[in-house]
């Protein structure tokens, strides 16, 4: 049975990816996503994960040492944010191309100038076409739900793509929530064995991302394209499946006081609860507006996906 504890979301997410049995995190520290990765470390440090802690010189080599680990078969995690993101940007392509299922929880942050370590989605939206799976969380509750569920999906044969978990800096990543942590043997049912189908060995070697002339690298862009549409509905099985596991449910779109309203507003991540009162409160008063939020950012959801 799950238990309920008051915890910072942050440590959250270092709970959940060490029950997930991460074997690689490699990550650089940067505010406000630092909490994260300096738990990993302790939990590593403390033998109460089993992995290897990778402590690079910067994002850039953080996503780097992600692609090595990846490709050779470890469940692989990391974590970034703001510039930290903008440092890595030119890797995030590779996984997603390579096909590498990394796990990267991502602390919304904004960018400069001027210098902010604020939440912003500024960081999110320039990453948004990059070829990652990516999800905005509400929530503590919903980061550690997600993150869980980001391994499942990544790891899917019928995917394998990396998949960022979006929360807001600060506003999430520092708050302590009441969040129910799930069983080890929960986990282990809900997220099978990591087998990577293609993974590199040094007895059959083999050149992986190398030069490719416009024909083959339009082609093998289509094919990306192709199979990030297509993950769409193991996202939307993923999320059934956790449902009937844990009890909590995850759709694409999720509405509130939107039908037949004159003015809608539209939020990703933690400001849908806000938002949430904002519409109670204006409702009270008299006012037609309702509320929708987006969740899943990439691959976009389109009129058939299922909302609530």
């Amino acid at each position: 049975m799950a238990k309920r504890v008051g915890i910072e979301v942050s440590v959250a997410i270092g709970e959940v990816v060490k029950l997930a049995n991460a074997d690689v995190i490699a990550a650089y520290p940067i505010t406000p996503q630092t909490h994260i990765v300096e738990h990993l470390a302790e939990l590593v440090a403390d033998g109460e994960l089993d992995a290897a802690y990778i402590p690079v010189e910067s994002e850039h080599s953080a996503m780097s040492a992600c692609l090595g680990a990846s490709a050779v078969g470890a469940r692989t995690f990391t974590a970034t944010a703001g510039q930290g993101l903008e440092l890595m940007h030119e890797v995030l392509y590779i996984a997603s191309s390579m096909r590498l299922p990394i796990v990267m929880a991502v602390v919304n942050r904004a960018l400069s100038a001027p210098l902010s370590v604020w939440g912003d989605h500024s960081d999110a939206m320039a990453v948004r076409d990059t070829g990652w799976i990516q999800i905005f969380t509400e929530n503590g509750q919903e980061v550690v739900d997600n993150v869980l569920c980001a391994f499942r999906i990544a790891e899917d044969q019928r995917v394998l793509l990396p998949v960022m978990i979006h929360l807001d800096g600060f506003h999430l990543s520092h708050m302590v929530e009441p969040i129910f942590l799930p069983e080890q043997s929960e986990v282990d049912k809900f997220i099978p064995p990591y087998q990577y189908p293609l993974p590199l060995n040094p007895d059959k070697p083999v050149t992986m991302g190398a030069f490719a002339p416009p024909i083959i690298y339009s082609e093998t862009k289509k094919a990306q394209e192709v199979n990030l549409v297509a993950a769409k509905e193991v996202i939307l099985q993923c999320w059934d499946d956790f449902g009937k596991s844990f009890g909590r449910n995850y759709y694409p779109v999720e509405s509130y006081y939107s039908e037949d309203v004159r003015v809608l507003l539209l939020t990703m991540g933690s400001f849908g609860e806000t938002a949430m009162t904002a519409v109670d409160k204006m409702r009270k008063e008299g006012r037609d507006v309702g509320l929708v939020k987006l969740r899943l950012w990439r691959p976009f959801p389109l009129r058939d996906s299922p909302s609530r």
